[in-house]
């Protein structure tokens, strides 16, 4: 008798963003005709730029010729994309060996995914709040007790709270963790770990012979010169890290969908032997994957030329500029806000003790604007608002307009 596997129902019921969805969906119903401003899900909207549509167009032009013609390619990804992101890390400061980089489709495929390569008994800490995908795959791969519903979290999970009073970075757990899971520019506080803050949690990975994932997925909204951009400008991370990153915020790859990840072969876990860990990201990859799409490949090549870095910083620059749009006129209104200035999420405390979809269904309600509920990225995340500066500038001003008009505080 074919069973399934019972871990999925301890998922909470309803992912965060369909939930959004259905209650957004509620509201249309209810109220026809009235347009909703949508600063919910951190989702590209500006196209891509001419030099990455170019490079984009020659992978197609590519495929269409006999002489150009490729298959399968290299099974860690093109050879030519992994030199440049090898001098991309060059140019942060950190030294990454091509074959060291494994090209994905996407940040959150691999953030899902390296977890398999762990032992299921592993322990695992996750910063709180955290991108959803962490803590739900390390539930499906069976390493936590039942969900919570009182304190809204697992068993069997370290939660590392990101606190106000400490910046929303958390300091390294105190028990042993196996599997330490951070995000930096952090999805959804907008927060930033420093040099220093880094250093702990290096040291301690170290300490343990525990293994830090690392998102680096919107290191290049950092403008911040004294702020990290990979994990390994830091020394001994290489011992202890592995880094997971994505052209889709950095390039608008949403949908193109291209990654990677970076497993040193000097990382060592507890009972292995050297480049054991990369060896098995190598094999996990090859039995399920067959590579990215040799046209996106080729996009990611255009992204990392001198005139495609230029662009996309370009491009950057205009979220950015969204960002501060909305952090000002939700100042202007007395609202406490974070986050905004090296990443483009900025983290609401929601006014009167509202609770996170409280505050969702009244802004909703109130100003038709759609945001996303910090309760839904953990427990330390209620009382907290996450708002994207993805959208074009004139439908982020028509959304601050509607707040400011009709939000009643």
């Amino acid at each position: 008798m074919a069973r399934l596997n019972h871990h999925y129902r301890k998922l909470t019921a309803g992912y965060l963003f369909p939930e959004i969805e259905r209650r957004m969906k509620a509201f249309q119903k209810d109220n026809p005709g009235t347009q909703i401003h949508r600063l919910g899900i951190g989702n590209t909207t500006e196209p891509l730029t001419p030099g990455v549509a170019r490079g984009l167009e020659e992978g197609v032009k590519r495929l269409a010729a006999a002489e150009t013609y490729t298959g399968y390619g290299d099974e860690q990804g093109l050879t030519e994309l992994r030199e440049a992101l090898s001098r991309y890390y060059e140019s942060l400061g950190a030294k990454i060996d091509p074959g060291e980089i494994f090209i994905s489709d996407g940040a959150k495929p691999d953030a899902g995914n390296i977890q398999s390569i762990f032992s299921a008994d592993s322990v695992i800490a996750f910063q709180d709040p955290a991108y959803p995908v962490y803590v739900d795959s390390n539930v499906i791969a069976g390493r936590s007790g039942s969900y919570d519903g009182e304190r809204d979290n697992y068993s069997g999970f370290l939660y590392m709270p990101c606190r106000e009073e400490s910046g929303f970075i958390p300091a390294p757990p105190a028990q042993k963790a196996d599997l330490i899971y951070l995000c930096s520019p952090n999805n959804p506080t907008g927060a930033v770990a420093g040099h220093r803050q880094l250093r702990e949690f290096i040291d301690y990975a170290r300490r343990h012979k525990a293994v830090i994932i690392f998102d680096a997925a919107y290191a290049e909204f950092i403008t911040d010169p004294g702020l990290p951009r990979t994990i390994f400008e830091i020394e001994g991370a290489r011992e202890c890290a592995i880094e997971i990153n994505s052209f889709s915020k950095f390039a608008g790859f949403t949908g193109v969908r291209l990654g990677w990840s970076v497993v040193p072969k000097t990382l060592v876990v507890e009972g292995g032997e050297p480049a054991e860990v990369h060896r098995c990201w190598l094999r996990r990859q090859t039995t399920f994957f067959n590579g990215a799409s040799n046209i996106a490949q080729r996009g990611g090549l255009a992204v990392l030329s001198p005139e495609g870095l230029r662009e996309c910083r370009e491009l950057i620059g205009y979220y950015m500029e969204n960002s501060r749009i909305i952090k000002r006129g939700l100042q202007e209104l007395g609202l406490t806000v974070y986050g905004g200035e090296n990443a483009p999420y900025l983290w609401l405390k929601t006014p009167g003790g509202l609770t996170s979809w409280e505050f969702f269904d009244r802004l909703l309600q109130e100003a038709h604007v759609v945001g996303t509920p910090g309760s839904g990225f953990g427990p330390s995340g209620e009382g907290y608002f996450r708002l994207s500066a993805f959208g074009h500038r004139a439908d982020i001003e028509k959304a601050m307009e509607s707040i400011a008009n009709r939000l009643i505080l």
